[in-house]
């Protein structure tokens, strides 16, 4: 929709702001999409904290914009110059936003470094003033309370954190996935594996057919130890009926086709899109009907549950003393904070979102939502580990697998941790396919608007 502003500014410009999102695809469980958006009009951010849900959320008042949304529901904008006054064009992607200016003749002032991404967790408030107009403000709505349980509360932590979960999946399912099938996309680790168990004991806490359910495993080429995973987690269950794998050949893989769909071009994002591309493609090729996707997207950053080593920008004690690091990055107002995308997961979700919605899936990332990254951040990281890395690698299992026994009365089978693009090929392909410089992926993203 087109939101013209009927007001002026001093300089007798006209602010013109263009939204491109689709509110549809916003799922929240009390109150409606137009008091949400008055919510954040008023700026009130404890108000926008309570509103329940996945969302993506603008309010347009004379001069001034404000945006507010979830992890699960990205959002870009872009400044265009008319004569009468600045152009604030706001879509989920940037070639949305690249194409309405072409169509507008104005795309000689586009670049994609030119273009913004929200942050998750923040109102992000512009004035459309003119020449020049003056950066954004963010004003954080959502502060979790760090280390509010005690160190030997596992079976506590893990009953509340998989609790919280829980009660985001029934809401979904009670209020958004009503009926039809819905697909997990399973490499049965601990996020996928706990998502699954949670979806199937909803169902039948709530009579409705476990059939509803499918665990959706890619494999290459008959390569890769997901599948074999996979089997043995459901076997263990007696669940094996579920799962359905997708396999496909080798060829299936495309990482240049994942970088349009991702606009982004950070290896491991763009490596873990690349698989959830192929496995979603898959899915529809088989189910041209097919709409429900959840996934565990999320978990790991929870728990923080990534091998630091890997990262040399990292140490443990950054991890565990900074707010929701993995999650956002290292801050709004930090010198390493991108200009063109927002941090951690808030930007790194176009993985997961991008995919799902490019091929008309509606996705859900239960792991994702503030009531649960709430849980999980009142974590005493360092009394319980005391800073050592082992011991934070295998809390998030510890954690799970009591909360997992809590809420279903079921033991979930814990296997090592694997990223999820290299559990689908074996290595030698994986290594073969995808380039080893970051350098590589950003020409490719930039050669999309040569």
């Amino acid at each position: 929709m087109d939101i013209e502003q009927i007001s002026k500014n001093n300089s007798m410009y006209v602010s013109k702001v263009i939204d491109l999102t689709n509110p549809e695809k916003n799922v929240i469980y009390n109150m409606t999409h137009e008091e949400a958006v008055n919510i954040v009009k008023s700026g009130d951010v404890e108000a926008v904290r309570k509103i329940d849900g996945q969302f993506s959320l603008i309010s347009v008042e004379e001069k001034t914009i404000r945006m507010a949304r979830s992890i699960g529901r990205p959002i870009r904008y872009f400044i265009a110059k008319r004569a009468a006054g600045p152009q604030l064009i706001i879509a989920e992607r940037i070639d949305v936003i690249f194409d309405y200016l072409k169509k507008e003749g104005m795309d000689d002032q586009f670049h994609p470094s030119y273009t913004r991404m929200a942050p998750a967790h923040y109102i992000t408030k512009i004035e459309l003033l003119g020449c020049p107009d003056p950066n954004p403000i963010y004003t954080r709505f959502f502060t979790p309370e760090r280390n509010k349980y005690a160190p030997n509360s596992i079976k506590q932590i893990g009953a509340d954190y998989i609790g919280a979960v829980y009660k985001e999946i029934k809401k979904w399912l009670q209020y958004r996935a009503t009926e039809g099938p819905i697909g997990v996309t399973f490499s049965a680790g601990i996020d996928s594996g706990s998502v699954f168990l949670l979806m199937y004991h909803a169902l039948k806490e709530l009579g409705e057919s476990p059939s509803r359910l499918k665990a959706f495993t890619l494999s290459i080429d008959g390569d890769g130890a997901d599948l074999m995973q996979a089997r043995k987690f459901l076997q263990k269950l007696d669940l094996e009926l579920f799962l359905e794998p997708i396999e496909l050949d080798y060829k299936a893989l495309n990482w240049k086709e994942a970088i349009s769909v991702v606009e982004d071009y950070k290896p491991l994002d763009i490596q873990s899109a690349t698989m959830n591309l192929s496995l979603l493609q898959g899915v529809r090729s088989r189910y041209p009907d097919w709409k429900y996707i959840i996934d565990g997207d999320g978990g790991d950053e929870n728990l923080k549950d990534y091998p630091i080593e890997d990262n040399p920008e990292l140490t443990i004690r950054s991890v565990l003393n900074n707010l929701m690091l993995y999650h956002e990055g290292w801050g709004v107002e930090s010198i390493k904070h991108s200009l063109t995308y927002s941090g951690g997961l808030s930007r790194g979700y176009m993985r997961t979102f991008s995919p799902a919605d490019l091929l008309g899936f509606e996705g859900f990332s239960p792991y994702t939502l503030p009531n649960v990254i709430e849980i999980s951040e009142g974590v005493p990281y360092i009394d319980m580990t005391d800073w050592d890395h082992k011991k934070l690698y295998d809390l998030k299992g510890q954690i799970v697998f009591e909360g997992v026994k809590a809420i279903t009365g079921m033991e979930m089978p814990i296997f090592e941790k694997r990223r999820f693009q290299h559990g689908v090929a074996s290595k030698d392909n994986f290594n073969k396919h995808f380039p080893e410089k970051e350098i590589t992926y950003r020409k490719e993203f930039l050669s999309k608007y040569e």
